[in-house]
């Protein structure tokens, strides 16, 4: 009998007991330790790799050893995203209850395919969308798919766009596909997410005949563009809004944008992979008022409501639309009684893990409430960070801090080139040092440094060392 086999011959035993407890006990001592280790990995890339590079091991180990090993191997390649301190990505902080209903749903190994075999996971799914519907004050008959996370969710959202549209002109595109179909026109803004691209190139309206709208400098949709284009529209039309602008938490004006293609066929969608959350908030909801007026919407989980990854969540007003779209059939498969949901008919996957757990589990333990408080402190820390940024000569706040981003700009006394450069090199001495976690990116032809406040871990004491980590990195850079 092979070895790496021979621990599980016999079935469930108390090794396997003190192997899951063994690896439970490893994973909250790396919880434990997020707020005092680096906030960037120790280690590069290539220096992982080369860790982890082996040859095939032509015999087993028994398992405890193996988690060890990995534990060993991983750790020094591991950033601190769900620390207090990384604001390099809009993440999460992976609330330790959504954790826990995580590991339970590996462990309980349902596949959510169908409510048939794995009644719970489907049943609790159905109430984790009904919720997210009322948190969100989205129409209450939309249908709701749990995919992977904003990629997929605006894939879905798009894909049951593009069916509705060609319906109505008579082609059936799931089962003639877009060989010969009628042409859709796709308005996008010109800053719109990259995810919301790629959901564009997979389902075959590519990436490149999309028609760009303008926007102002904090990155929203020039509204009166949008009419004027679907005014001359020859074709139906996809409009792809976003409420949230990654760099700068930017919201379109999505109600009038709506409003404009009221008496046209033309389909409103909401990229709104965090900034959608805002409508969960009062402190917030004015800057997504309107946004209830679209056809579909996509959001994260495991972005402002702090589940864990692989958690995204598309939302459809039209639900034959989405189910049309989604529908995966085959004999083997249970069937669905008239008017029933079937997770399989929301989402792409067929086998996929049960996502709806982990986000019933952090509703249930935040509420209402919890969630609102969430958002507004995040909100509040992003102010309260750009504050005391923009006091320290030569930093400029480039946005208006409205959600939790925060776009910063070094060197704004200085030449455009050398403060691109100077910004550069300030997240390059902000990371190395490791004390918070920030990221850059292009803006409006600039470098800025990116801060994101995502987590329910960020406490006002993270944001004021994280300031003064970044404003010495700064002093360093000028005196270097």
């Amino acid at each position: 009998m092979a070895k790496g086999w021979a621990e599980y011959e016999s079935g469930w035993t108390g090794d396997h007991e003190r192997l899951l407890m063994h690896s439970a006990e490893q994973a909250v001592a790396f919880r434990r330790e997020l707020p005092s280790r680096l906030q960037r990995p120790e280690r590069d890339y290539a220096a992982m790799r080369d860790a982890f590079r082996a040859p095939l091991p032509e015999s087993g180990t028994d398992s405890i050893s193996v988690i060890d090993e990995l534990v060993r191997l991983s750790q020094p390649g591991l950033s601190a995203m769900a620390g207090p301190r990384f604001f390099g990505w809009v993440i999460g902080g992976s609330l330790p209850v959504g954790v826990a209903a995580d590991w339970l749903t590996s462990a309980w190994g349902q596949n959510a395919g169908s409510h048939t075999p794995t009644p719970a996971a489907a049943a609790c799914e159905e109430v984790a969308a009904a919720w997210l519907l009322e948190l969100l004050d989205l129409p209450r008959e939309s249908s709701v798919g749990f995919a992977t996370g904003a990629t997929m969710a605006n894939f879905t959202c798009l894909a049951a766009a593009r069916t509705r549209l060609l319906q109505e002109l008579g082609w059936d595109v799931e089962s003639r596909g877009l060989f010969g179909a009628p042409e859709i026109r796709v308005l996008i803004g010109d800053d719109a997410h990259s995810s919301a691209v790629a959901a564009l190139q997979l389902l075959g309206l590519g990436s490149e005949r999309v028609v760009r709208v303008p926007t102002d400098r904090m990155g929203r949709m020039s509204a009166e563009h949008v009419a004027r284009a679907l005014r001359s529209a020859t074709s139906p039309t996809i409009v792809l809004t976003q409420a949230g602008q990654v760099n700068t938490g930017a919201i379109d004006p999505i109600g009038e944008i709506a409003a404009s293609a009221r008496e046209t066929s033309a389909w409103i969608h909401v990229d709104g992979a965090f900034g959608l959350w805002a409508r969960a908030c009062p402190e917030t909801r004015r800057y997504v008022e309107g946004v209830e007026k679209a056809d579909s919407w996509a959001s994260d989980g495991h972005k402002w409501l702090q589940t864990p990854y692989d958690c995204g969540y598309a939302i459809v007003r039209d639900t034959q639309a989405h189910r049309r779209a989604m529908t995966n059939t085959a004999s083997y498969l249970p069937t669905v009684a008239e008017g029933e949901r079937d997770p399989s008919h929301l989402v792409p996957e067929l086998s996929r893990r049960a996502r709806g757990f982990a986000t019933w589990a952090v509703i249930r333990a935040l509420g209402r409430e919890g969630i609102a408080e969430l958002i507004a402190r995040s909100c509040g820390i992003a102010r309260q960070m750009a504050r005391r940024l923009a006091q320290e000569p030569g930093i400029g706040v480039m946005n208006d801090v409205i959600l939790n981003q925060v776009a910063i700009r070094f060197g704004v006394d200085r030449p455009t080139g050398a403060g691109d450069a100077l910004t550069r090199r300030v997240i390059e001495q902000v990371q190395a040092d490791g004390i918070c976690f920030a990221a850059g990116a292009k803006w409006k032809g600039h470098w800025i440094m990116r801060l994101s406040i995502s987590s329910w871990a960020t406490t006002e004491n993270d944001a004021d060392r994280s300031v003064a980590a970044i404003i010495d990195a700064w002093r360093a850079v000028q005196a270097s």
